[in-house]
C-alpha cells in the first residue's frame, strides 16, 4: 500500500487535487492535512482520512507525516513567509521518511523576475538540497486569477492591468489540481520540473475582447504603469503589500514571465487545457 498525503488540502486547489487524486488511487490511501476541526469534517464526510499539521509547527508536521510515501507541498498563501514555512514541510518529510515529494512552484520561477517568485525559487532550492526524490510543478497563472474580476470589468467596461502586450498562458485551476494528483499518484516523475500553463497564450487586449464577446458587452483594456495599476488596486479596496505584488506580477508578465510553450500541462492531463472562454462563461454564469 502507498500512502498519499496532499498539504493546503482544504483550499481551493487542495480541495480538488483530492477530488482527482480519489479517481487515481484508492479513497482510503490518501489523507488530507488540514487545520481546523470544519476542515476534517469535510474530508471525513467524504471518506477522506485527515491529520492535523501546521506549517509553522514543525512537531505537528513530524507527526502528520508518518507513514506518508508521496507527498504534495501546495505553497502557503502566506507571502512573505512561505520560506520557512516550506523548508519546516520538507525538514519534517525528510525526517518521516517520505519517498516523494511534488512542489506547487510558479512558472517561469528562475527567469520571470517576479517578486511572487523569490519563495519559489528558495523553495526549489530548500528542495534539492533536501535530497528528497522530488518534482517541482510550476503552475502559471489560474485562468480564475484574471477571470474572478469579469463582472466588475463588464460593469465598467474595462479591464485594467499593466502587462502591455505580455502574453498570460492560462489555465482553469482545476487543470492544474488534475496535474498534480497525477504526478502524485504516478511514479516516473523524480527529478522533473514542469512549466506548467495553457495551450494558448493571450495577451489583456485579447482578454477584454473575448469578455466583450462572451458578455455580449463592450470590454476595453486599460494599460496602466505599474505604480498606477497598483495605486488602482489599494483603491479598490486590496491591501497595499498585496496590490504591489499584483502590479509586480503584470508587468512581469509584460516580459514573458506568466508564458509558457512547454504543453507539460496538457501531456499531463491527457487532454487540452480549459479555455479561457469556458472559464469566462462559469464566471459569468
Amino acid at each position: 500500500m502507498t500512502t498519499y498525503l496532499v498539504t493546503g488540502a482544504s483550499g481551493q486547489l487542495g480541495q480538488r487535487v483530492v477530488d482527482h487524486l480519489r479517481s487515481l488511487v484508492p479513497a482510503q490511501d490518501i489523507i488530507a492535512l488540514v487545520r481546523s476541526d470544519a476542515a476534517r469534517e469535510g474530508f471525513q464526510t467524504s471518506g477522506i482520512a485527515t491529520r492535523h499539521g501546521d506549517y509553522e509547527d514543525l512537531d505537528s508536521l513530524r507527526t502528520a507525516f508518518d507513514g506518508v510515501d508521496r507527498l504534495l507541498l501546495i505553497s502557503s498563501s502566506e507571502v512573505g513567509k512561505r520560506a520557512d514555512q516550506h523548508r519546516n514541510v520538507l525538514a519534517a518529510a525528510k525526517s518521516a521518511g517520505v519517498g516523494f515529494v511534488a512542489y506547487t512552484s510558479i512558472l517561469n520561477a528562475d527567469s520571470g523576475g517576479m517578486a511572487l517568485a523569490e519563495e519559489h525559487v528558495a523553495t526549489e532550492a530548500a528542495l534539492r538540497d533536501s535530497g528528497l526524490p522530488h518534482a517541482i510543478l510550476r503552475n502559471g497563472w489560474y485562468s480564475e486569477n484574471i477571470a474572478g474580476t469579469a463582472p466588475q470589468a463588464v460593469e465598467m467596461g474595462q479591464h485594467f492591468g499593466a502587462a502591455s502586450e505580455g502574453r498570460f498562458a492560462t489555465a482553469s485551476r482545476q487543470d492544474f489540481a488534475e496535474a498534480a494528483a497525477i504526478v502524485l499518484a504516478q511514479e516516473g516523475h523524480e527529478g522533473k520540473t514542469y512549466e506548467l500553463g495553457g495551450d494558448t497564450d493571450f495577451d489583456l487586449s485579447d482578454y477584454a475582447a473575448l469578455l466583450s464577446e462572451v458578455a455580449n458587452k463592450p470590454v476595453a483594456y486599460v494599460d496602466l504603469d505599474e505604480a498606477s495599476y497598483a495605486a488602482a488596486l489599494v483603491g479598490a479596496g486590496l491591501p497595499e503589500g498585496f496590490a504591489a505584488i499584483l502590479a509586480d506580477s503584470d508587468a512581469r508578465a509584460a516580459t514573458g514571465a506568466l508564458t509558457t510553450q512547454s504543453r507539460d500541462l496538457s501531456r499531463l492531463i491527457g487532454r487540452p487545457t480549459t479555455p479561457m472562454r469556458d472559464t469566462l462563461k462559469t464566471v459569468l454564469g
